[in-house]
């Protein structure tokens, strides 16, 4: 039964994608406000086909946490379901992503169309520099959203955390955010099959901008990744309670 429903919504997820990546290429130059609204029928879609056909809900957890201004989210990053999830979590944002995406037929065009901030990860030194640069200005008057390990990790796996979203908080003078999650259980990196259960997404307390500007940036840095571990943690063995293994 879970192949099959796995099956039915990888197709109609890898269908309606496109499409809604043409409409929002479409409606970008009527403004950024209504290309956001795209983003966000496209993830109220595929989450809601989730739900229905593979079991899956979300819960969102420490909104409270929010400034009243941009700042940034430095997010686990464990599958694919963040990602879609994003529109619907925080106010407008654009993301620190690989330069590749970019190239992603439609999907890619999109992503370019909300000005992300793409990097080419072969260039360390450069991608800093334009992650920073691209980072101050997008921070102007949106959030930035950033994964610290720079690709996806297993539940339990946790991988070396970069500072780079510390650096940009730094020097734009804003807060970080950051987001524990466990949407790996449900939706497993590179996995085809999708498994029924409930996946939380828990914004953990906000760091100020003062104390952003005043942590050295390594101490900050770790005290993040352990603060996001914990919970990560704390949230797959809760959800390991509630939904046994399925595979």
């Amino acid at each position: 039964m879970i192949l099959l429903r796995s099956t039915l919504f990888n197709l109609l997820f890898f269908s309606l994608t496109p499409l809604f990546s043409l409409l929002l290429l479409l409606v970008r130059p009527l403004g950024r406000g209504a290309s956001w609204s795209i983003a966000k029928a496209w993830s109220r879609a595929i989450l809601g086909l989730a739900r229905i056909i593979c079991g899956i809900r979300v819960v969102i957890e420490g909104q409270q946490h929010f400034p009243s201004s941009p700042c940034v989210v430095v997010a686990k990053h464990q599958s694919a379901l963040e990602t879609i999830a994003m529109p619907l979590l925080v106010p407008p944002y654009v993301w620190v992503l690989k330069r590749i995406l970019l190239y992603l037929p439609l999907f890619g065009w999109a992503l370019w169309a909300v000005d992300a901030i793409a990097i080419n990860r072969g260039n360390p030194r450069q991608a800093l520099k334009q992650m920073l640069v691209c980072g101050m200005d997008r921070l102007r008057d949106r959030w930035v959203v950033v994964f610290p390990e720079g690709t996806r990790s297993a539940p339990g796996e946790k991988r070396p955390y970069h500072a780079g979203a510390v650096m940009m908080a730094k020097k734009a003078g804003v807060a970080l955010l950051p987001l524990a999650l466990n949407s790996g259980h449900c939706w497993p990196k590179r996995g085809f099959l999708k498994y029924p259960g409930t996946v939380t997404f828990r914004f953990l307390p906000l760091i100020d901008a003062a104390t952003v500007a005043t942590t050295p940036r390594d101490a900050l840095m770790q005290e993040i990744e352990q603060e996001i571990e914990a919970e990560c943690g704390a949230l797959s063995a809760d959800f390991l309670s509630r939904f046994p293994p399925q595979f």
